[in-house]
Formats: structure tokens, C-alpha cells, sequence
């Protein structure tokens, strides 16, 4: 899951990213909103961790831009401001969640942890496409019951499949969602397709269906019609 992290507080990006890197979340920093501006209107993301005070420009502003390009984020706003006119406006305008500073790392790790479920789960932290379940919590992946043993990046890059099932899918854009925006360093995403012949290989030895239709010149798609 990728998420961007918008506070312009250093001490306070750089301890949010720390704790949600050790729970295996990518992210992405942005301390102004010019930065945040030009991601969100580049690369996509799970999850946007948005502050609304920032020193050159507006988080409300920023939050209608991330609606109009990152349909698909999931919002929770950062704020010094508890007052309960604050949080009415920024859920009004599009926010799913909002966490009043200071607080606790794991109570925002659990407030990303809830959004995610409600997102792509359906409020549930177990996903189940036909014979393959995955535990979002555990990070643990089973075909037929039986535990699938995947690397990291085998279970970020079918955990993202099963989420866009029956959406074709690039090979850049699984590249950016997995590996931030460093990946425009590379010239080559021969690694995704080494990637998904793993992941081929290992649902099939479980005795899996391969459900991921490569679609020459375009990318792929996981589906089962």
C-alpha cells in the first residue's frame, strides 16, 4: 500500500514515515504543498495523510485537487485545529477520516489500517478471490487454505492485482505503486514480469488457477471471466 505522507512538521513527517515503513506501508513525503501538488497530480495513492495548515498554501485547496486526481485515495487530515466546524468542513469535502494532533503513532496507524478495510475490503481485513485469501493484516496469502510463501514485493504486487481485478494494469503503473516515484530511474521493468512468473509458479504449485492475463503492448489484468 502506498501512502503520502503531506506535514510540513520535519520532525513529525520523518516519525510518521519511519513507523509506517516498519508496517510495510510505501511512503512518500511532502513538507509544502507545492511538492504534495505535484505528486498527486503525477502518481497515484492508497492513502494521502493530509495536513491543512501548511506554509504556502491551503490543505483544503490541496484536498480538492487529490479528489480530482486520486479518486481513489483515501483521505485522513492532520490538524492542530479540534474544533468540530474544522473537521465538519474538511469531511465535507471529501475526507474519510480526521486525527487531531498531537496523537499517537499507533492510533494513526490503526485510523489507515480502518480506511484501507473500508476502501478495498468492504470492512473486512480478510480478501477472498475464489480459491486465493488474503489476510491484509497478517500479510499472509492461502490457495485452498494452504499458506502461499511469497516475498514481499510477490505479495504487494498480487495484493494490488486482486484490488484492480478485471482493470488492465501497466507495467509502469504497477512499478510506481510498488517502488515510489525512484522508479523513474530505471530504463526497464523486466523485474515486474520476473515478479508475476513467480507469483504464476507459486499459485499453481498450490494448486491455484492463474488468473493474470497478460495483454501484449498494454499490461495485465487479474481476472477470472
Amino acid at each position: 500500500m502506498k501512502i503520502l505522507i503531506v506535514e510540513d512538521e520535519i520532525e513529525l513527517l520523518i516519525a510518521i514515515s519511519n513507523y509506517l515503513t516498519k508496517e510495510n506501508y510505501i511512503c512518500e513525503l511532502a513538507e509544502n504543498f507545492a511538492k504534495a501538488y505535484e505528486k498527486i497530480t503525477i502518481y497515484e495513492y492508497d492513502i494521502i495523510l493530509l495536513d491543512i495548515t501548511l506554509p504556502d498554501g491551503n490543505g483544503l485547496e490541496l484536498l480538492k485537487s487529490i479528489k480530482k486526481y486520486n479518486l481513489k485515495a483515501g483521505i485522513i487530515i492532520l490538524s492542530a485545529r479540534d474544533s468540530l466546524d474544522d473537521k465538519i468542513i474538511g469531511l465535507d469535502e471529501g475526507a474519510d477520516d480526521y486525527i487531531t494532533k498531537p496523537f499517537k503513532l499507533t492510533e494513526l496507524n490503526s485510523r489507515v489500517k480502518a480506511l484501507l478495510r473500508r476502501l478495498n475490503y468492504t470492512g473486512s481485513n480478510i480478501l477472498v478471490f475464489n480459491e486465493i485469501s488474503i489476510n491484509t493484516d497478517s500479510k499472509t496469502i492461502a490457495i485452498h487454505d494452504k499458506q502461499l510463501t511469497l516475498t514481499k514485493k510477490e505479495y504487494d504486487i498480487l495484493l494490488y492485482l486482486i484490488i484492480n481485478q478485471n482493470r488492465v494494469l501497466t507495467k509502469e503503473a504497477i512499478a510506481e505503486h510498488l517502488w515510489e516515484d525512484n522508479i523513474d530511474l530505471t530504463d526497464s521493468y523486466d523485474f515486474i514480469y520476473t515478479h508475476l512468473n513467480n507469483i504464476r509458479k507459486k499459485i499453481k504449485a498450490a494448486g491455484g488457477a492463474d488468473y493474470i492475463t497478460t495483454l501484449y503492448g498494454m499490461g495485465y489484468k487479474f481476472t477470472d471471466q
